[in-house]
């Protein structure tokens, strides 16, 4: 697989490693405003499999025309993107096939999956969505609070609250409470809690290195390599998964 990684900061530089260890080949680098790679995609001149972007949602309108151009297939694992930018993704999936989320760890996709079983067994509890992460993370909350909040929705009528701090007021049964910590050099941590009438019940994810994003982004590159056109996410990752390991067994 020739893997073309798109944004060259720290997950892009950790994408080279895991994918150089797994054998792959890293066809180009594209980091706008380096000396040291390709600036821009318009430089790309070797064969390319797929595209991992790691870098901005500015850069966004780049990468969607080199996939549909180039007819490639897109891992998108950039963060903050608008509600335009998503439609623009959605748009463009129905040329190429494209992977997009805010988190391509595998954990993450179990988490989601163990989400649409639990949350409708738990109709009298509150559910409270809590993310940390390091000093330097720009938004709040993450996209994978996010993610893990849509994933809520599609299975319980509630509304995300991101703030509470100027209200007086119990809280709703139909509140989503959204709350995010930023500290240190947390790699990431989310927590959906259920709060029931004297008893609690959580699931947490803790990532303990941005090894397990590289793995998950390149399993998704993997993932999506001989699709048909069409928007993939962390549902088919864990399916993919799921299908190699009972192929194991």
């Amino acid at each position: 697989m020739n893997v073309l990684i798109h944004g060259y900061g720290a997950m892009g530089r950790i994408v080279e490693e895991v994918a150089l260890s797994q054998g792959l080949n890293v066809a180009a680098i594209v980091s706008p405003g380096s000396d040291q790679h390709l600036a821009s995609l318009q430089e790309v001149d070797t064969p390319v499999d797929v595209v991992i972007d790691f870098s901005n949602p500015a850069l966004l309108g780049d990468v969607l025309t080199f996939g549909k151009e180039k007819n490639i297939p897109l891992v998108i694992a950039t963060t903050g993107f608008s509600e335009d930018e998503l439609a623009a993704i959605e748009s463009a999936s129905q040329e190429i096939p494209i992977f997009q989320s805010y988190n391509t760890s595998y954990g993450i996709a179990l988490l989601k999956q163990l989400l649409d079983q639990l949350v409708p067994l738990t109709l009298g509890y509150d559910i409270e969505v809590i993310e940390a992460h390091h000093r330097k993370k720009v938004d709040a909350p993450s996209g994978t609070a996010e993610l893990l909040a849509r994933a809520i929705e599609k299975k319980r009528d509630v509304t995300p609250v991101y703030e509470r701090t100027s209200r007086r007021e119990a809280r709703g049964t139909d509140e989503l409470g959204m709350h995010s910590i930023r500290g240190g050099t947390i790699f990431g941590e989310h927590t959906v809690l259920f709060a029931g009438d004297d008893e609690m019940i959580e699931l947490k994810h803790t990532a303990l290195s941005k090894r397990v994003f590289a793995n998950g982004a390149l399993a998704a590159a993997a993932t999506i390599l001989d699709r048909p056109a069409g928007l993939y996410n962390l549902t088919n990752l864990y399916e993919e998964a799921t299908h190699v390991t009972h192929k194991r067994l």
